[in-house]
């Protein structure tokens, strides 16, 4: 390698070594939206659904390719927010990585509808610590612990497309699982007898049309799910499987889904923390 290149080389490392710790830079909050634009984030969209033929089709609209502007920047009550319009499904995901970190932001649901989820609860949800391909889960989103976003659900927990967590849980009279301090640790994925769902505990969702803040704490294997500042669930040994082989699953992107529901998000911010609070204490 000649001198010239080699200095290109070193520079270029120095240049993003000062980005990731600019990023990071631990106790300070960090913006992940601009205000404007979806500057720091990729969409992806999978296959769409064919409502003549009621199935989902089997080729995906890509990476970075929105012509109906399902995610989109709009302006609402005098303030610009990011609006996903629910028509297809998939998600926005951040650029970069994060480890160790409080999230906090902010959602309300809007009117709109689409097939094949135009009944029922609305949906959207938040994916941490996502990895690996886009789609890897259900053709429409990354690996990743998913904190449930859905009507009367919000906190929920789903693992996705080989992410794993234990949690303490019961079961409950129809068969699923609730979380509760004082149950077992089991674990939940796509693979376990439990099971890839638990349910939050307690329900601390406002009104369907209200600002619901949301606060996820993950701290090595750890996370926490918090519902308007009450915690709903607490997860640990997160991990990922792949083949039967299981490794640590510490870090990742962040992914918003798009899910057949009009959902509003603001805020978005992110802080490095080295520990998790004292939830014994109000937040």
């Amino acid at each position: 390698m000649s001198f010239k290149n080699l200095l290109k080389s070193v520079l270029l490392v120095f240049l993003c070594s000062s980005c990731v710790n600019k990023a990071t830079e631990k106790g300070k909050w960090q913006s992940l939206f601009n205000g404007k634009d979806l500057t720091g984030w990729d969409t992806y969209l999978g296959p769409g659904f064919d409502t003549v033929l009621n199935k989902w089709d089997t080729i995906p609209i890509g990476l970075n390719v929105d012509p109906a502007k399902v995610f989109d920047v709009v302006d609402l009550g005098g303030e610009k927010v990011i609006r996903i319009s629910g028509e297809h499904f998939g998600g926005m995901s951040t650029i970069n990585e994060f480890e160790n970190y409080h999230l906090q932001f902010q959602f309300k649901w809007g009117q709109l509808r689409w097939p094949p989820n135009k009944k029922g609860k609305k949906d959207s949800g938040l994916m941490y610590r996502a990895v690996g391909a886009q789609g890897a889960d259900g053709g429409f989103w990354l690996r990743s612990h998913e904190f449930q976003i859905e009507e009367g659900d919000c906190g929920d927990y789903w693992a996705c497309a080989g992410a794993v967590s234990d949690i303490k849980a019961k079961m409950q009279p129809d068969s699923t699982y609730i979380y509760n301090e004082g149950g077992d640790l089991l674990t939940f994925s796509t693979v376990s007898k439990t099971g890839r769902n638990c349910i939050k505990y307690p329900d601390a969702e406002k009104p369907t049309g209200e600002w619901n803040t949301i606060d996820l704490y993950c701290v090595g294997n750890s996370s926490v799910h918090v519902v308007n500042g009450v915690v709903t669930m607490i997860l640990h040994n997160s991990r990922q499987t792949d083949g039967g082989k299981e490794t640590p699953l510490i870090k990742g992107k962040i992914q918003i889904e798009s899910e057949g529901s009009e959902v509003f998000y603001r805020n978005f911010q992110i802080k490095v923390i080295d520990k998790l609070p004292d939830f014994s204490t109000s937040l």
